[in-house]
């Protein structure tokens, strides 16, 4: 593993240091973010070998194609190839680039699981008002008591030069994805002989960290707002979920509500949070996997390891692709490999491990964070018995259209029960994401507003 000594305080890995005994980051170190460093925090410089090039900008705009919001993206790349492929007979030869739970998936599924790996580009991209932010936030934000939340930071990455395993964690829970989202997309789970049953949702995504002009007072504690709407199957259908995500769970919990059509009735939902299972899952996922993690980190004690070069899905537009059909992609087991796509980045690798006393059915998850938008790529879950447990990918792309680096969808394997579940696909949907519409304020997502909608 190859650790950046321009970006990790080795003094702080070898002591642990708390989070409150943490210096924050001088002037002269954020000046990098305008240097050596990414506007976000990577390494501008490529590698050794020249595996993995140097930024330069990443998309800034959509290609030619894509002309009008909503529309299912132009792959930038239609005639790359890839360069090699790794199979459970080859995978020793590039193991030091694969997860724990990369290895397990090939090893599970010898002969058809295979990782094609491309030529690596480094398509992300922010707007010019997201990087100001971050190098404002850079000097002047902090973890706050317990690590349980951040203050003095708004609309841009908070700890672009991170010193601690929170402080990643948190730069991946307040990622840059745009202002407000609307999305229509499906998620199934995919059972060992393939067979799956689609579920579909219309979600709204306000992301109130990211308002324009908005100051962290006036956050009041809310990082993002979430409204969802079941569409099918039809015996689900009218049902909702209303969620206020806040930045400090500790101090004040994530505040939900659903909406039973039947009924007709809005309820508070308490238990929206940890290792609750989704329904929709069929068990495979829990609630702080969505958007492969969220929500607060209080159970955990985190560990900031260091950084390592590892093939990670990336610009992974074929496998959302409106020509690729749910049933050609959904293999049993896994993704059918030939619509995905894998590139050598380097990583921001963190471990948490569950604090004595405290109960949640993953007690070790190892995360692999992408430096050059703080989203997960993949994370590497244990069970009580330390053995791997599930396996968890994030095929990224850009969203050039904002630009920022979102999912195309997430898979949660689970290598036990030889199962998977796929959440965000919109292939067979008349559009993907839209993020063109203004937010219509926190009005809008209120217990209220939700009993209305659902009549």
């Amino acid at each position: 593993m190859k650790k950046s000594g321009l970006l990790v305080s080795t003094f702080v890995l070898a002591c642990g240091l708390s989070a409150a005994t943490q210096a924050q980051v001088s002037q002269k170190e954020a000046d990098k973010l305008r240097t050596t460093l990414t506007p976000l925090g990577g390494e501008r410089a490529g590698n050794a070998d020249g595996s993995i090039p140097e930024w330069r900008g990443g998309i800034q705009f959509p290609p030619a194609g894509y002309k009008q919001p909503g529309q299912h993206h132009v792959d930038p790349f239609p005639s790359d190839q890839p360069i090699f492929e790794v199979t459970a007979q080859n995978m020793a030869k590039y193991e030091k680039f694969l997860t724990d739970g990369q290895k397990a998936l090939l090893k599970t599924y010898p002969n058809s699981f295979k990782m094609p790996v491309y030529q690596s580009r480094r398509t992300a991209a922010a707007p010019q008002w997201v990087y100001d932010n971050t190098y404002k936030n850079a000097t002047k934000a902090k973890l706050a008591e317990g690590g349980n939340g951040i203050e003095n930071a708004i609309g841009g990455t908070p700890f672009p030069i991170p010193s601690s395993g929170l402080e990643v964690i948190w730069n991946h829970n307040t990622r840059w994805r745009g202002e407000y989202a609307v999305r229509r997309a499906s998620e199934v789970a995919v059972q060992q002989d393939g067979t799956y049953s689609l579920i579909t949702t219309q979600a709204e995504v306000d992301y109130n960290y990211y308002h324009r002009g908005i100051t962290p007072a006036e956050l009041d504690n809310v990082l993002i707002y979430y409204l969802s709407f079941t569409k099918a199957p039809a015996r689900l259908a009218g049902g909702a979920v209303l969620a206020h995500e806040t930045l400090n769970q500790v101090t004040e919990p994530r505040r939900a509500w659903g909406y039973n059509a039947g009924q007709r009735r809005v309820r508070k939902a308490p238990n929206l949070a940890y290792d609750t299972p989704v329904a929709a899952a069929d068990g495979l996922r829990t609630i702080d996997e969505t958007d492969m993690f969220n929500g607060s980190p209080d159970r955990y004690n985190w560990k900031l390891v260091g950084k390592e070069e590892v093939f990670i899905p990336y610009n992974s537009y074929r496998v959302g692709s409106p020509d690729v059909k749910y049933a050609s992609l959904l293999k049993p087991g896994h993704l059918n490999p030939e619509y995905t796509r894998y590139e050598k980045h380097r990583v921001w690798v963190v471990e948490a491990t569950l604090k004595p006393g405290q109960r949640h059915i993953y007690h070790k998850r190892r995360f692999y964070i992408d430096e050059d938008t703080w989203s997960a790529a993949v994370i590497d879950q244990y069970d009580e018995r330390g053995e791997l447990w599930r396996v968890s990918m994030a095929y990224l792309k850009n969203f050039y259209e904002l630009p920022g680096t979102w999912t195309a969808m997430d898979v949660f394997h689970d290598v036990q029960a030889r199962r998977y579940h796929v959440q965000g696909m919109d292939n067979e949907e008349r559009s993907t994401i839209d993020f063109s519409q203004v937010s219509p304020g926190s009005r809008y997502f209120t217990p209220q507003e939700l009993r209305r909608r659902g009549r």
